[in-house]
């Protein structure tokens, strides 16, 4: 979340007096008042909104929660001039591979509106951009920069210009060993071969992104009439909202907003401030709210909060960046409607609330384990290939399902628990042993169909066969169903042949028991010998569940 002061004199003249009944409005707008007092006032946005983030952007979308200015604004946006171009090589490809840019001229600047400009910035960093790593943000004085621009990346010695704040000229890895935004985000290029710069025309660097600007070319002052405004990072969509609201936040103060060409391997035209289309039902929002209202109130409510509606179809500002799906537009519906307007009801039929039966199960393991002085452990459901794979000495990897986009080496959800546990024991090879630990966890498998189920595992380090096993068989007393161990003809090969066991229950095998291979445990370069079991709980739980 994010704070955002307004001069209170300005906020009364152009949106109204911030009597009571003003500052119960700003509340029920979903933004909440913090302070107020005669010069000034300060909300907190929250990160769904970074289109608030500016006081151009609360006042538009404010305007229209009021009822003043409602439907969705248009903003003229001309084409672009012959130079308004930037180039993008190949080299940034691996590094931060994306940009949206725009132009934005006749703008009037004074100290105040540098200071919103530079705040929106910095702000959009530290939310909608994750402190950088999502996107950053340039914009740049016209008069001091030549067209076109290009994006590439170049080896940090090869990097030379003066930084923002600085008076004299710094290579690349200088600027990240000297300068403070340098110190701060330099894990943001950490193991880069080369860093990424813009470069205008006449061969002067703007900025090296995500970092820092110039101080010849990326400084904005009183006199800058018209700026170059771009967005790096990772994902294009992120990268044209973020622009998108930029330049809408310049036009708000008269500026006239240019598009840029965008040349990769294809071309682009960015900023587009087309509204994006949705539909949504009048029939699905009464019933998620739990009202009753028609066509045109639907279509009032909508328009306050600063969409346009007809027949159906929802025109959702291209600013907005938190409109996924038809709930979220619901979610707009009850912001108009006002939550105070909401009556409470009790339903007509009386329920009690109970435990679910696999949550029981679930608590009567851990009090069994606990009990036997083990450490319950809890990871993430990522993992990663080569832990899930190559460090359990699998040769395929297979059967696993995979994150269609991630920033990091955690691109998988995991299959099972046991690797997760020597990741832990791994982490920990210098603490006091023994170390006996155990986890109950979803696991996720891709075999004709996506499947999701919760298993337990259990680790000891040192540990054998026989302790394991006695572990297990206590634990299949504790909770009351009968579980066997059986031997095993192909078993997973992070265990020792000879030394695995398979579990049963039902006549059905649900997991497997044994000592983990050497082999495994020097690729995770754990010391110790080390036992483990996982078995599906699936199966307990329906049995547990049948009367």
């Amino acid at each position: 979340m994010a704070n955002i002061k307004f001069n209170r004199s300005i906020f009364e003249k152009e949106i109204g007096k911030l009597n009571a009944e003003m500052q119960n409005k700003i509340a029920m707008f979903g933004t909440t008042l913090e302070k107020i007092d005669n010069e000034s006032l300060e909300i907190e946005v929250f990160p769904n909104r970074p289109d608030l983030l500016s006081y151009q952007g609360f006042k538009r979308a404010f305007l229209a929660f009021l009822g003043k200015k409602t439907g969705l604004k248009e903003y003229k946006v001309y084409p672009p001039k012959k130079d308004y171009q930037v180039i993008v090589e190949s080299s940034v490809k691996k590094i931060r591979p994306f940009t949206a840019c725009a132009v934005v001229e006749d703008l009037i600047f004074d100290s105040e509106k540098i200071k919103e400009l530079v705040d929106l910035q910095e702000k959009l960093h530290n939310t909608f951009g994750r402190k950088r790593k999502k996107f950053a943000v340039g914009i740049y004085p016209l008069e001091k920069i030549c067209f076109p621009i290009t994006y590439k990346a170049l080896e940090p010695d090869k990097i030379k210009f003066i930084p923002l704040g600085f008076n004299k000229e710094m290579s690349g890895i200088e600027i990240l060993q000297k300068h403070e935004k340098g110190k701060e985000y330099t894990h943001l290029l950490a193991g880069k071969i080369k860093f990424p710069i813009f470069i205008d025309g006449n061969k002067d660097i703007l900025s090296m992104p995500p970092i820092i600007n110039s101080q010849l070319t990326g400084k904005i002052t009183e006199e800058t009439k018209g700026v170059f405004v771009e967005c790096s990072g990772f994902e294009p969509k992120v990268l044209k909202k973020c622009l998108n609201i930029i330049v809408t936040t310049l036009a708000e103060i008269g500026g006239k907003i240019y598009q840029m060409k965008v040349k990769y391997w294809k071309k682009e035209i960015t900023p587009n401030l087309e509204p994006q289309k949705m539909k949504i039902s009048l029939e699905e929002v009464n019933k998620i709210l739990g009202i009753k209202i028609n066509e045109n109130h639907l279509k009032n409510f909508l328009e306050r909060m600063g969409h346009n509606y007809k027949k159906g179809i929802v025109e959702i500002p291209s600013w907005r960046t938190d409109i996924l799906h038809e709930i979220d537009l619901i979610e707009d519906v009850a912001i108009a409607y006002g939550y105070e307007n909401f009556v409470l009801e009790l339903p007509e039929i009386s329920t009690i609330g109970e435990e679910q039966h696999r949550e029981i199960i679930k608590r009567k393991i851990r009090e069994a384990l606990i009990g036997l002085k083990m450490l319950e452990v809890s990871n993430f459901h990522l993992t990663k290939k080569t832990e899930q794979f190559s460090k359990m000495g699998c040769e395929k990897e297979q059967g696993f399902v995979e994150l269609e986009s991630s920033k990091t080496d955690y691109t998988i959800l995991r299959k099972d628990l046991t690797h997760y546990l020597l990741n832990v024991l791994s982490e920990n090879v210098d603490a006091e042993h023994p170390q006996e630990i155990f986890e109950i966890g979803k696991v996720f498998s891709n075999e004709k169909k996506i499947c999701e189920t919760e298993n337990l595992a259990v680790a000891l380090s040192p540990g054998n066969f026989t302790m394991v096993k006695q572990i297990l068989e206590y634990f299949s007393e504790i909770i009351g169903f009968s579980l066997r161990v059986e031997e095993v003809e192909k078993p997973p090969q992070h265990f020792i042949n000879g030394r695995v066991a398979k579990i049963i229950f039902k006549d059905e095998t649900i997991g497997y028991l044994g000592e983990i291979h050497p082999k495994i445990l020097k690729y995770w370069k754990i010391k110790m010998p080390i036992a483990v079991f996982e078995i599906n709980l699936e199966g307990v739980f329906k049995e547990f569940e049948t009367p």
